[in-house]
């Protein structure tokens, strides 16, 4: 089982990329394993490497989940912007969303540092959204070819089909991601190759955390870019724009006083675990975890997720935090 085991964190990429939800994800990738050990005496590692009966099993795995499953997107993808002011809407199922994951359960420990970038830059948000728009099977042949680089002739061996079937479906994959948005740009324009973590970004983390916790409106929306939008799933709710946010935040009071911010990494971003007070023994409790988009100085998308309850245990955070607990001097690294 142990040779299995070490296959996991390439296969939950995998089935993460696939299925939009790092839940499904993990779920696909236990069943994976589970069908892999009972099927192990018959492997023949004579007519494919562990690897890609691993990620066979997989896709066979992912592509039963999908059958039927509506396409998970990015609130900004299915609805136009709302207007300032404090009414969300009605709540969608979860189902509706990709949900964010954790870097360190799909990302590869070590490795070549600019392989590493490339394989961050295919988890963000909106590049695993834009896959979402491929059909399974054309999704199946995409990652594995542009974001796993796997051979034409493995990929044909691993979907039991033709190397023409698989060049065919990755040129009309490849077409289809083109014409998504969400695939190559993003709020402020084209988006930009990731940038490793340095100096300035942890400077402009650090003001973001700080304003957050004081409240200080303007100090925020300074960090934000013109064009920034900020969404909270599981509701349709979001706005475009740095006057239209700062509207908003303007008008809501102080609903957050008194909250806390813990650094993390979400598909491959800055992120932060938002903590408020509990109103009993002055600790605080998980509220919702807040995603980052910063692709050069300024912010340009906010992703709040309310799923506190499900998202902080696969994130490894804390259920409680003392109401004294400092932070600021931990923002998000680089793995």
């Amino acid at each position: 089982m142990d040779a299995l085991e070490r296959h996991r964190i390439a296969l939950t990429g995998y089935c993460y990329r696939m299925l939009g939800s790092p839940f499904e994800a993990e779920d696909a990738v236990q069943e994976t394993l589970v069908r892999a050990w009972r099927s192990l005496d018959r492997f023949d590692e004579g007519r494919a490497p562990l690897r890609s009966w691993l990620h066979a099993i997989a896709t066979n795995v992912c592509l039963d989940m999908l059958r039927g499953a509506r396409r998970r997107a990015r609130v900004i993808d299915l609805s136009p912007s709302a207007r300032p002011g404090p009414d969300l809407g009605v709540p969608l199922p979860e189902s509706a969303f990709v949900q964010p994951v954790p870097d360190g359960r799909v990302l590869p420990v070590g490795g070549d540092p600019a392989e590493l970038a490339a394989q961050r830059d295919t988890i963000r948000l909106a590049f695993v959204a834009a896959l979402q728009h491929l059909p399974p099977r054309q999704r199946a042949v995409l990652i594995l070819r542009d974001v796993l680089c796997w051979k034409a002739e493995e990929v044909a061996r691993l979907l039991d089909t033709t190397v023409a079937s698989v060049t065919s479906a990755l040129q009309r994959a490849r077409a289809t991601m083109r014409t998504v948005p969400a695939a190559s740009d993003g709020p402020a324009g084209p988006a930009e190759p990731h940038r490793p973590m340095d100096e300035a970004r942890r400077r402009l983390l650090a003001r973001y955390c700080d304003a957050f916790e004081r409240y200080d409106v303007e100090a925020m929306v300074a960090l934000l870019h013109e064009d920034a939008v900020t969404s909270m799933p599981p509701f349709l709710w979001w706005l475009r724009g740095r006057a239209a946010i700062r509207r908003t935040l303007l008008a809501a009071g102080r609903p957050c006083a008194g909250a806390r911010l813990v650094p993390t990494t979400a598909n491959g971003s800055p992120a932060f675990a938002q903590y408020r007070p509990s109103g009993s023994g002055g600790g605080l409790e998980p509220f919702a975890l807040v995603v980052l988009t910063i692709p050069g100085d300024l912010i340009t998308e906010m992703t709040t997720y309310l799923d506190a309850d499900r998202l902080f245990p696969l994130f490894g955070l804390p259920a409680v935090l003392g109401a004294g607990a400092g932070v600021l001097e931990d923002l998000p690294g680089e793995r």
